[in-house]
């Protein structure tokens, strides 16, 4: 306890002095903006700039846009389009197929008839490698003619294998066929369980109720999924404008999702040429065979030929460990067909003549 002082006979009773307050801490000071700085945020906000323009560029290019390919732009999805909708989508191609082509179109959106589904069976004891399938193929759904397009490839195989890596697309022979070798015409098979359609990340290609796979080119954004998916090597890429001369265009028959002209950098393959076959004509390949290979029909029809063939002949499909379940069979004439028969020794004949059973 501290005790007062007394001063002068008084006593000094006031409080301690308070301690001194401590000093504010000091404010830094502001620092201007560097160089280095300046040019780091400059640099980015050029570079944010240019980010948002690029995302905005295609919007730039409507200005130049036509009518009818700002609406081609803006289409909706096949599957929800509006007859009235598809009436102007199909005006749309007609005026564009009159510009490219000079000439007058017929466009149609055919659809699936009911209780019909589609299946193609395939003689390979009468395929005798001509190729005419494949340029009636060409000529009907307006495949290009340069860069060169076909959506059949007829494969010339060894005798004794099914082995589609030993087949020969390139083959070239003043004569057909060659005795040492038989023919099988490959294209799409039009899958029950097609892996192009699930790998599709814009659902442009789809199955159809008659069991057709189609694509809707407006829709293709060209990744080449589909393309890699198949194990049948069918689908086919535009990676140039397709060319047709104008006077080869079959354009009195053209269908939306399958031979109206298609353009760079999209997917096509063959549809059945469903523009026929769905209002009972036959596809223009199987019209075109000399040998008489080719049955194409409804399988849900018991009477079709395609669903006797089925029932009578040992078919086959390609590549059936893939799970595909294709609508497309093959077979032979021959119970044993001689293709793929494996030669026993027959009966030989001694020095007498007197024959007997093979060693």
């Amino acid at each position: 306890m501290r005790l007062p002082v007394l001063q002068n006979g008084r006593c000094d009773c006031s409080p301690p002095p308070a301690p001194p307050a401590s000093p504010a801490p000091p404010v830094p000071a502001r620092r201007g903006m560097t160089r280095r700085g300046f040019l780091r945020q400059g640099a980015a906000a050029v570079g944010g700039a240019a980010a948002v323009g690029a995302a905005l560029s295609p919007l730039g290019k409507l200005a130049g846009m036509d009518h009818d390919v700002f609406a081609n732009y803006f289409q909706k999805h096949y599957k929800e389009m509006t007859h009235e909708e598809m009436e102007q989508a199909l005006e749309r191609i007609r005026r564009d197929v009159e510009r490219r082509f000079d000439v007058p179109a017929t466009v149609r959106d055919i659809k699936p008839m009911d209780g019909v589904e589609f299946v193609y069976a395939l003689n390979l004891s009468r395929c005798n490698g001509n190729r005419r399938c494949v340029h009636a193929c060409v000529k009907e759904n307006n495949q290009s003619r340069s860069p060169e397009m076909q959506y059949i490839r007829v494969l010339e195989m060894p005798m004794g294998t099914l082995d589609l890596e030993q087949g020969d697309h390139y083959y070239d022979r003043e004569t057909v066929p060659d005795d040492q070798h038989f023919y099988l015409p490959v294209q799409c098979h039009q899958c029950a369980n097609p892996p192009c359609v699930k790998v599709c990340p814009v659902e442009a290609t789809w199955k159809e109720p008659d069991g057709i796979v189609v694509i809707d080119y407006d829709w293709c954004i060209g990744c080449r999924y589909c393309e890699a998916a198949c194990p049948y090597w069918a689908r086919r890429f535009n990676f140039a404008e397709p060319q047709i001369p104008a006077e080869e265009l079959n354009a009195s028959d053209m269908g939306y999702l399958s031979n109206r002209p298609r353009s760079r950098g999209v997917m096509e393959k063959c549809t059945f040429c469903l523009h026929r076959t769905r209002q009972g004509k036959l596809p223009a390949c199987l019209e075109a065979c000399p040998t008489g290979a080719r049955k194409f029909g409804n399988v849900l029809d018991p009477d079709s030929e395609v669903s006797q063939i089925l029932k009578t002949k040992r078919v086959f499909v390609l590549k059936e460990e893939a799970g595909t379940l294709p609508r497309f069979f093959y077979y032979f004439d021959e119970r044993y067909p001689r293709q793929l028969e494996v030669p026993t020794p027959g009966p030989t004949a001694d020095s007498t003549g007197r024959t007997g059973g093979g060693a």
